[in-house]
């Protein structure tokens, strides 16, 4: 019995196994689905499909720099202690190379890029690494920046990783390596929203304003005052939320009577020469993502059949 794409899309979803795998289940199976599901489980590949559904919120944020070419990429797994071990690691490095050398577009182009060393695509290749390692395995997210100098940073093993993208001029790359670490480390340790003022929409200073607005209503002392006094204050708490919410600025880490911005300038016109803060990426594992609430009581009472 023929099959079509229809129906290889069709057991994929009903099984989360990789597409090339549903394509040599329903071709074993003569295009019978109840036949190809049984053709997988036979082969381990349908227990991987089981752990597919579970949460997976632990994991590495992985960030490099190879031959000026910058990447970053947030892989999750469902402990931290699969995160650590050797088989899950070489798996983000594996995936790390082919964003750095392939340039997918997105998540689902890298799925389609072939996995190094074999003649599988990435997405093929993550049941296999999902039984071997045990556990429910995600390509979250990444970014990439090929031009201009990169510089990455990874903090704590892992749990938090930064990619900073300068544009130098009339400067050797190498001499702002340093620059663009103290920079990765500003934005890990500050979480900034934004890269400038100029990149906060509108919208933002409105809700902003107008829960300022809100509060001083609410305040007797400040509701009294005059609108132009009220407009003056309320204009002050922006600049506050610019020196809060925008790398540049914010006060410098390493020196904080001076903004991130200042510090940019300084360090040009010591190196004789012009350097712009273009973008940067931050990714904290697991951020975002709802973890499910595990009582460890009910769980030995269901073991030890107590839950009648």
């Amino acid at each position: 019995m023929a099959f079509t794409a229809m129906d290889v899309k069709k057991l994929r979803e009903m099984t989360n196994v990789g597409m090339m795998d549903c394509k040599k289940a329903l071709a074993a199976s003569d295009g019978d689905m109840d036949k190809a599901v049984e053709w997988l489980r036979e082969r381990g590949l349908a227990a991987a499909a089981k752990k597919a559904g579970r949460i997976a919120a632990e994991g590495v944020v992985n960030a490099v720099v190879e031959n000026g070419v910058g990447a970053i990429v947030e892989i999750n797994a469902e402990t931290d202690f699969a995160s650590k071990s050797d088989k899950f690691m070489e798996l983000v490095g594996d995936i790390t190379s082919v964003i750095l050398h392939d340039a997918p577009a997105d998540v689902e182009a890298l799925k389609a890029c072939k996995y190094p060393g074999t003649d599988l695509t990435v997405e093929a290749i993550l049941p296999e690494k999902i039984l071997v390692i045990g556990e429910n395995i995600q390509i979250r997210r990444f970014a990439r920046y090929d031009t201009g100098v990169s510089v990455a940073y990874t903090h704590m093993g892992g749990r938090i990783g930064v990619l900073v993208n300068l544009e130098v001029e009339g400067i050797a790359p190498e001499a702002v390596t340093e620059l663009g670490k103290d920079i990765c480390m500003q934005v890990a340790s500050m979480n900034p929203a934004f890269r400038d003022k100029s990149d906060v929409d509108q919208s933002v200073l409105d809700k902003e304003k107008e829960i300022q607005l809100a509060l001083m209503a609410n305040d007797p002392k400040m509701a009294s005052k005059p609108e132009k006094v009220r407009e003056g204050i309320v204009m002050g708490k922006l600049n506050k939320y610019y020196e809060e919410n925008c790398l540049l600025q914010q006060a410098f880490v390493k020196e904080n009577k001076v903004s991130v911005e200042k510090h940019i300038e300084a360090v040009a016109k010591e190196l004789g020469g012009k350097i712009r803060l273009v973008k940067f990426v931050r990714y904290e594992k697991g951020e975002g993502i709802e973890k499910k609430e595990e009582n460890f009581a009910a769980e030995v009472a269901a073991a030890a059949g107590l839950n009648k």
